[in-house]
């Protein structure tokens, strides 16, 4: 049995299903993933600062201009539609087949295509808030001003609710994350190089049956894997909605 075959067998004897997804989930929307050989980390960053650096909070707090004109150009892409990975998960979770999705990517794409069960580790573009008066702002509000946006209301700097480097994960989504994944019956691991930690280390919580990872290069957990798929995830996924639709 090849691999597509086989993960779409996987599917059809499951019943609790959860997703762990990276930036390679969104890469064939149009989005750029982070550490392979295109992604943004590769990138010189402005004015000499890493990637890293400015997306870290001391950086954020020392010097918003220059977040924001970093933000903007390179982690926002409002116009991005899902792919068939988000396609295939929204339809699982209407199956009730798939019981979470656990996302280390910031762009909406899992919401936008249809799931509602979503955890994300770090965050969403989409959520903005004041600093000041902690009123809720959109991504639209955030575009529709230039620089770096403020409240209307009290002129506090708005900020993206994500989770910036520095900063710590929420732990109402860690705790949710990590029950999801002790009572799934099979985990898909797509798009992430399992490097970024601690969100990396949440997959050791699973016991199930099986573990799908799908990735383009190879990861430190390959060899913990049932199932190891390189090719894109998308045109894997569009396969295995058509087996699942026969």
């Amino acid at each position: 049995m090849d691999k597509v075959n086989q993960l779409a067998e996987w599917i059809r004897e499951s019943s609790r299903i959860v997703f762990f997804g990276g930036a390679g989930t969104s890469t064939e929307s149009g989005i750029p993933d982070f550490r392979s050989a295109a992604g943004l980390y590769q990138e010189i960053g402005q004015r000499g600062y890493s990637p890293e650096e400015m997306l870290s909070r001391p950086f954020f707090d020392r010097e918003p201009e220059l977040f924001y004109e970093f933000y903007r150009s390179k982690m926002l892409y409002p116009d991005v539609q899902p792919n068939p990975v988000h396609e295939l998960l929204a339809e699982l979770e209407q199956q009730g087949k798939l019981q979470a999705i656990i996302t280390q990517n910031i762009d909406g794409l899992h919401q936008k295509a249809g799931s509602h069960n979503v955890l994300e580790l770090h965050g969403s573009v989409h959520r903005n808030y004041c600093m000041e008066c902690k009123r809720q702002y959109t991504l639209s509000d955030v575009l529709a001003q230039s620089g770096v946006p403020r409240c209307p209301v009290d002129g506090g700097i708005i900020r993206p609710d994500v989770v910036l480097y520095g900063e710590s994960l929420d732990g109402e989504v860690i705790d949710r994350a990590v029950a999801a994944l002790m009572s799934a019956d099979l985990l898909i691991i797509g798009g992430t190089s399992l490097t970024v930690y601690p969100a990396a280390g949440f997959i050791t919580y699973f016991k199930g049956r099986h573990t799908v990872l799908m990735n383009a290069s190879s990861t430190a957990h390959d060899r913990h894997a049932d199932l190891l798929i390189t090719d894109p995830m998308g045109q894997v996924m569009k396969k295995v909605q058509q087996l699942l639709a026969e």
